[in-house]
């Protein structure tokens, strides 16, 4: 099975959305998102044209030592204020509005932002957790991460946004003095906190996955939109459409994992392309 694949653009030519809109029609369509649908939010991307190469931390190097998690919890705690005031957007709001119309039925993300919820998506499967909850390692009792951010406010009242070096898609920044800071623990049980997020190497949870194995099984389409499919999250599921013998459209700035597996590929924005798509389909 070989992608027709577009020229790169803001989005794709009219014909290819027609050809899109004609899959869409009548199908029940599951969309799987990556880092590239939130960089119009502000959010930058891992693996996009210009992105730093970077490795984030691992859960291993985290329960380490407290060095590793004051490096982590330091640059997560300036990251988030910039990464929580982060809004939805034209990309976000168009599946939220794709869903409303009945053409979406669920968007399974690796995005660990929130952004396709507050833009008003219901049926969102997070497979890498969200940031905006805080999990103790030791006890599992969950903590609201504005809780623990005004606790670590009042902690390291030294901390600026001064410190930060850059900001990464999972909401961690770099920092480059943290001797100082003082980790955060849990209230309950004086354990060891996290943001409930899956980390760098981590595997995702069996639960989470088979949420969204169970979207894609339940789907008659699957749109990838803004993924390079570099994380095996994200191929897996795509894997379970081509076996099914679904068709696949990658929507995605640049090549990507799965491209030899799409039945269409369009090399364009994801904002644009999906406000296009849902204007055609809802207008």
């Amino acid at each position: 099975m070989t992608a027709h694949v577009t020229a790169p653009s803001s989005t794709a030519t009219r014909e290819q959305l027609d050809h899109v809109i004609g899959l869409m029609e009548g199908r029940r369509t599951v969309v799987l998102t990556g880092a590239g649908v939130s960089t119009d939010s502000g959010i930058p991307d891992y693996r996009g044209e210009g992105a730093p190469t970077r490795t984030p931390m691992t859960l291993q190097q985290f329960l380490a030592d407290d060095g590793h998690r004051k490096r982590y919890w330091a640059g997560s705690h300036l990251g988030w204020r910039r990464f929580g005031s982060a809004e939805p957007n034209a990309g976000h709001r168009a599946l939220a509005d794709l869903e409303r119309g009945g053409h979406v039925s669920g968007v399974v993300t690796q995005n660990v932002d929130g952004l396709h919820t507050r833009a008003g998506s219901r049926h969102v499967v997070e497979l890498h957790g969200s940031m905006d909850r805080v999990l103790c390692l030791d006890c599992g009792q969950t903590f609201a991460r504005s809780n623990i951010a005004d606790r670590l406010r009042a902690a390291n009242p030294w901390l600026s946004e001064a410190e930060v070096v850059r900001i990464a898609p999972d909401g961690d920044a770099e920092v480059e003095d943290i001797d100082r800071f003082v980790v955060p623990v849990c209230t309950v049980c004086y354990g060891r906190l996290k943001p409930d997020v899956v980390f760098f190497g981590e595997f995702v949870p069996s639960e989470k996955f088979a949420e969204a194995a169970a979207l894609v099984q339940n789907s008659d389409l699957l749109v990838v939109a803004g993924s390079s499919l570099v994380v095996n999250s994200g191929i897996r599921l795509m894997e379970q459409a081509r076996r099914r013998k679904l068709p696949i459209v990658v929507v995605n700035r640049g090549v990507t994992r799965g491209d030899a597996r799409a039945t269409h590929k369009l090399d364009a924005g994801t904002s644009e392309t999906l406000t296009a798509l849902a204007e055609r389909l809802l207008g």
